[in-house]
Formats: C-alpha cells, sequence, structure tokens
C-alpha cells in the first residue's frame, strides 16, 4: 500500500503558514493521512494524529494512556541535554493530568464542585473587576506597551492567585519558573530547577493551608484528610500553570488575530453580543494547548491504522479544529461560526477542568479591551511579533500595541 506522503521524522513545528495556521506540513498530512506513521528523533517509530475525528475517538479511548511511569513516551522534536527516554518516569503524586482512572478519577472529582458553571458565574463579577482594574492601570500607561506584560498575562493570573489562594504578590516566583518550565528548549536541569521552585513553594503554601485554612480552592482541598501534602502539592501545580499559563497566551494571540481581522474587530466592537461566540472561535481558531501525547496499552484501530502497543501517540488539537470535514472554511477565523465541538479544551476524562473559568476571563477581558480601547493597533509590524514557537503552549512573547486615546 503506498502513500503518496512520506512519513515524517519528528514533529513539524515550524509556522510556515503564518502565525496562526498549522505548520504547512501538518496540514499536508492531515489531508492525506489523519493517523499517520511519524520517526521520532530517538528513532522511535510512533504516530501522529491530526484528523478531527481521529482525534476524538482517541481522546475519548482510555486504552490510549495518560500516564508516563508505564512506558517509555518518546518526545518528538529534539531537545538540548534531554537524554533519550528509555524508560517510564516516575508518577508525581497529584497531577492528574498524568493519570488514567481510577486515580484520576478520585483526585478529578475532589474539583469537579470547584469549578463548576455555577460556581464560575458567582466569580464572573470578580473576574469583570479584575479585569477592569487591569485595563484602569493600562490605560494610565504611554503607548506603546507590552499587553502581555502590562494585560494579557496579568489578568488570569490574579484570577487563579484568588481562586487557588496564592498572593499575587509571589507571582514571580511562578510566573518566571512556569514559563521556563514551558520552553521547549531548556536543558532538564534548568527544567528540574524551575519545576522544584515551584513545587517547594506550593508545598509550604499547602501545609500552611492545611493549617489555617482560608476561602480558596487550596484550603478546600487540604481539608481532605485523604490528600497528602505532595498530592495537594501537584494539584496546585497543574491548576496554577494551566490557569495562567493558557488564558494568558489566549488574551494575548487572540487580540493579535483580532487586530491582523480588522473587519471581525470592528464587527465584535459594533456588536458585543457576539463575544460569547468570537470566544469559542477563537478558541477553535488559535488552539493554543496543541500538541499532547498517549501511550496505547494495547492495538488499537484508529481512522483505518493499527496503533501498535507501546506507541507513542501525538497528538494535534489545532489540526484537528481546522479539519474541513469538520468545520466549513477552517483557516478562516469568523465569530459568526457555531465553533461548538472545536476541541481546544481536549475531549474525554481530561477534558480540561477550568474551561468554564477561562471562558469567563476571556469575555472579560476581550469585551473591555475591545470597549476601552477603540483605536487599540499593532505597535510593530506583524511580522517582527515574536512567536513562542520555543514554547509547549502557543502564544506571543510580546505584543507591543498603541492607541490614540480610551474610552470609559
Amino acid at each position: 500500500m503506498s502513500h503518496p506522503v512520506p512519513i515524517p521524522h519528528g514533529l513539524p513545528m515550524e509556522r510556515d503558514a503564518g502565525p496562526f495556521d498549522p505548520p504547512r506540513e501538518i496540514t499536508r498530512l492531515r489531508e492525506a493521512r489523519p493517523v499517520s506513521p511519524m520517526v521520532f528523533p530517538d528513532g522511535h517509530e510512533g504516530w501522529l494524529v491530526t484528523g478531527y475525528d481521529a482525534v476524538r475517538q482517541l481522546m475519548a479511548d482510555t486504552r490510549f494512556s495518560s500516564r508516563q511511569d508505564i512506558g517509555v513516551l518518546h518526545v518528538p522534536y529534539e531537545t538540548p541535554g534531554m537524554p533519550a527516554a528509555t524508560e517510564p518516569s516516575p508518577q508525581v503524586p497529584g497531577l492528574f493530568i498524568a493519570m488514567d482512572p481510577p486515580d484520576h478519577t478520585r483526585l478529578r472529582r475532589r474539583l469537579t464542585g470547584t469549578f463548576t458553571v455555577k460556581r464560575m458565574k458567582q466569580l464572573e463579577e470578580n473576574i469583570v473587576d479584575i479585569a477592569e482594574r487591569q485595563l484602569d492601570e493600562l490605560a494610565r500607561l504611554t503607548p506603546p506597551v507590552d499587553l502581555v506584560a502590562e494585560f494579557a498575562l496579568p489578568v488570569p493570573s490574579l484570577v487563579i492567585c484568588a481562586l487557588l489562594g496564592v498572593p499575587y504578590a509571589d507571582r514571580e516566583t511562578f510566573q518566571v519558573n512556569s514559563a521556563k518550565f514551558l520552553e521547549k528548549d531548556v536543558t532538564l536541569e534548568e527544567k528540574m530547577a524551575a519545576y522544584g521552585a515551584i513545587t517547594t513553594y506550593l508545598s509550604e503554601l499547602a501545609t500552611r493551608k492545611r493549617a489555617e485554612p482560608g476561602e480558596d480552592i487550596l484550603s478546600d482541598l487540604a481539608r481532605h484528610d485523604d490528600l497528602t501534602i505532595e498530592e495537594l502539592t501537584g494539584i496546585a501545580f497543574l491548576l496554577l500553570l494551566a490557569g495562567h499559563e493558557t488564558t494568558a497566551n489566549m488574551l494575548a494571540l487572540g487580540t493579535f488575530a483580532l487586530l491582523e481581522h480588522p473587519e471581525q474587530l470592528a464587527e465584535l466592537r459594533a456588536n458585543p453580543d457576539l463575544l460569547p461566540g468570537a470566544v469559542e472561535e477563537l478558541l477553535r481558531y488559535l488552539s493554543i494547548a496543541d500538541i499532547f501525547y498517549r501511550y496505547a496499552t494495547e492495538d488499537i484501530e484508529l481512522g483505518g491504522e493499527t496503533i501498535g502497543t507501546g506507541s507513542t501517540v501525538v497528538v494535534s488539537l489545532l489540526a484537528a479544529n481546522r479539519d474541513p470535514r469538520r468545520f466549513d472554511d477552517p483557516d478562516t477565523l469568523d465569530i459568526h461560526r457555531t465553533a461548538r465541538g472545536h476541541l481546544s479544551f481536549g475531549h474525554g476524562v481530561h477534558q480540561c477542568l477550568g474551561q468554564q473559568l477561562a471562558r469567563i476571563e476571556m469575555r472579560a477581558g476581550f469585551a473591555g479591551l475591545l470597549r476601552r480601547f477603540p483605536t487599540l493597533e499593532l505597535a510593530i509590524p506583524a511580522s517582527d511579533v515574536k512567536l513562542k514557537t520555543d514554547m509547549n503552549i502557543y502564544g506571543v512573547h510580546e505584543l507591543p500595541v498603541t492607541w490614540t486615546d480610551t474610552a470609559r
């Protein structure tokens, strides 16, 4: 059986189709062979899954394991100083993103009450206040300013700190170290040092919360005696990392995308009721958390291919969300589209726990930004914007913007 597409060696990563689109090679692969063999840099013969239906099916099937302690998980790109994986990684207590049921279920169940739609609705006013206060700060500055540093990063950081009970004054510890932890090209030593700094800090915080609980998520969790301090630390690490890095990147990259689509931006300004749908479409169109891994625990049929036991399977949510078999004209940003069914929050048991929180933050952030800064524009050419192609969560490193006036 001959296939017209060559089997890729390593994951194609260059954003050669533009800052918002998947690498051209990934798009070509999806059209030709949505479940494609891939040779990893260490020689492992694994798989790359790019088609919408196949990605959705894989993420709903727990035989594709998220655990890193049962088999060797191979990395699909070169990392300096990182020895090739030859054995499984030890399981990190509390890090339920790297667990399967029933362990995953036990820890995740502790949090589902925290992130209910109802509880998030109650938080909405606080989140709007946080966004508006940050926009007040922004309006006092003389442009050009970096929207990442002055708005996109502070808003979700303030929100997750308030939710978790982490003093915002300590943000340096986790912002700098989270960024370092998510960089692709840092050595293993640097990555572990960053991880160590955050977990040491969170372990001390969890111990304090257990002794003197407050009104926050970490205190709620600390009241459960069956959770160890190590588990509390792992859960807090996951929530802190996921809770500020993802939304920060969506706010910055989403603003960049809207500025690059001025007709959509003008329409959104004129009709703020379109915002909830526009947020879903931006989530689909940008898919900032793109690459995920699974380990096949047995031979599994997927998309007409047989994935063998022990294979590392790489999933691209961005490619899936741009699949023309699922979304019409998928490479066009269209705020009128019904983007429901997008996979940006994942699918299956690991579907993002904080998705309602992220939606509320994005609605509040974009609504305020568009209302208060009617003349917002890039302060540098779009081609000069520094993209996070070196990070495990996509976005922009900086977004220099300018404006001529602000509105209330």
